[in-house]
């Protein structure tokens, strides 16, 4: 019975059915677009593209985790303070670059498909995490270090289980808008020949042809509400253990 309370549950359950429902509603759309003479997505099957927008996703947000993450650390111990202002600036200027030109230097270079993809991916969500882990260690209170020092614990100990898991939940916010913004970016990566839910979007603006774009936009959208759920859950998650690590029970 929770279950059936759950946003995330109905959320995937309606994507679920879309994928598989999407190639058998061509009467539906050609009622809605009477104008049209393919109303329906044809080129590509929908479980396809979705698994294919999933790996572009999950590749680059996986590159720019670790990536942020590490040298966000780096920036945060006494050798590599003098770097912070500079990773800061470079992050910034990683996103304020847009996707599409990003792809258009990458294309030459790396050619057509999913490669130019994730590096664009990438580079756009490099500026969240690195944010928010940088204010994830910088919110982590001195008097915890000070304890783990007192007990004799190394510096790498120290950074695991005293740092990174109070400043886990601001890190992950920051995950949770990376991936946000890649799931929407990855769109436009079937611009330079990689297969993703954009694709029926980008036909759709090319040909005209609203019922594509739909199709493909509802599909994106529900898919990035329920990674913005799933990860929500799991930040809460992370606050709690932040919190009763900070202050345990008497």
């Amino acid at each position: 019975m929770r279950a059936l309370r759950d946003p995330l549950c109905w959320l995937t359950a309606v994507f679920l059915l879309l994928l598989g429902g999407l190639p058998h509603s061509g009467p539906l759309f050609a009622r809605w677009f009477p104008d049209l003479v393919r109303p329906l997505y044809q080129q590509q099957d929908f479980w396809r593209l979705a698994l294919a927008h999933l790996m572009l996703v999950g590749s680059g947000s996986l590159l720019a985790v670790g990536v942020g993450v590490a040298s966000a650390i780096f920036a945060t111990r006494r050798a590599g303070r003098a770097f912070r202002p500079m990773l800061e600036t470079v992050a910034a200027a990683g996103q304020t670059v847009p996707p599409v030109a990003v792809l258009a230097i990458a294309v030459p270079v790396m050619g057509f498909g999913a490669l130019p993809a994730v590096i664009a991916l990438f580079l756009y969500g490099l500026l969240p995490i690195v944010q928010g882990t940088l204010a994830g260690l910088d919110s982590v209170p001195a008097s915890n270090r000070d304890i783990a020092r007192g007990v004799g614990m190394g510096a790498w100990r120290q950074l695991w289980q005293i740092e990174l898991a109070l400043a886990a939940p601001v890190i992950l916010a920051g995950i949770r808008t990376s991936v946000m913004i890649n799931i929407g970016t990855a769109a436009i990566a079937s611009t330079v020949g990689a297969e993703s839910l954009g694709s029926p979007i980008i036909i759709g603006l090319s040909g005209f042809n609203t019922a594509y774009v739909i199709q493909g936009a509802l599909l994106v959208a529900l898919l990035a509400l329920i990674c913005d759920r799933l990860l929500a859950r799991i930040q809460r998650k992370l606050s709690w253990q932040a919190a009763t690590d900070c202050n345990p029970p008497a």
